[in-house]
């Protein structure tokens, strides 16, 4: 598997905080299957200065730690990246990386507010050439009042990058609810640990996948962390990897999503298969 999300860069953010914590997150990475690992610092001015060539120097130095210690993890360089007025002019001078140099880039919106422009901004780096890989959807508070946004999006040619431990309850109901929504509809192209430490958001995607697997089938799954990953890697078009087109949600799960709504978020509209 190929993980396009992850904090593994010691003291660079808000992630691994130690050389040994990142050779732990990489032990763990790789006992779960994991072979090659995308580093994906904070970009944020203010709060996370980092830019591409240092994510590049220090993603190069973790490397040969790795190679030392004979953990068979490949590292490539990228960045979680915000949305800030100065975007497309760090990416088009190199100051802020795409995924291992393609045209594909994590991008990060505001947990608790949709940022300004958030769908003009979104479509003008499509407009640019690039293919933002939205991060973690179904963590966002705001994600109820405007999920038709991120659908128009994926229709314009953005992805959605659904953390594996979201399916698994990690960061409650309501993110659960919506990644298995997001997957079970056909509208999530990339599954990603978004690893932060050795604990709670730990380098894992392996229980994630089983639930991608129940919802989408075992090829569509393998597609979220397999195919199009490899895809971004190599910089290859993303027309090659579309969405499924037709899919119906297996026995029991609309009903599951259902009561979620009714349990933990009466105002979500309801959930079906598309």
């Amino acid at each position: 598997m190929i993980d396009l999300h992850s904090h593994i860069l010691p003291g660079i953010d808000d992630g691994a905080g130690t050389l040994d914590m990142s050779l732990e997150m990489a032990r763990m990475a790789v006992a779960d299957g994991v072979h090659t690992m995308a580093c994906t610092p904070h970009i944020y001015p203010g709060m996370y200065m980092n830019d591409g060539p240092g994510i590049a120097r220090r993603r190069d130095a973790l490397q040969a730690e790795l190679d030392s210690a004979g953990i068979p993890l490949k590292l490539v360089v990228g960045a979680d990246v915000h949305l800030v007025p100065d975007l497309l002019e760090g990416l088009h001078s190199g100051r802020v990386p795409t995924l291992n140099g393609s045209r594909y880039l994590l991008l990060e919106p505001s947990h608790t507010k949709p940022p300004p422009r958030f769908e003009a901004s979104v479509g003008e780096l499509i407009t640019a050439g690039y293919t933002p890989i939205i991060t973690h959807p179904e963590r966002l508070t705001w994600i109820a009042q405007h999920h038709a946004v991120f659908l128009r999006l994926v229709q314009q040619g953005a992805w959605l990058q659904i953390t594996a431990g979201a399916l698994t309850g990690v960061f409650g109901p309501r993110p659960q609810y919506w990644g298995e929504r997001l997957i079970g509809e056909g509208h999530a192209h990339v599954l990603a640990s978004d690893a932060h430490s050795t604990g709670r958001r730990s380098p894992c995607l392996s229980e994630g996948l089983l639930v991608a697997q129940r919802l989408l089938g075992s090829a569509e799954a393998r597609r979220l962390v397999v195919d199009r990953p490899q895809a971004v890697i190599q910089n290859a078009p993303p027309k090659r990897f579309p969405l499924p087109d037709i899919f119906v949600a297996p026995a029991g799960t609309i009903d599951r999503w259902r009561s979620w709504i009714g349990l933990s978020h009466p105002k979500v509209p309801g959930a079906g298969a598309r």
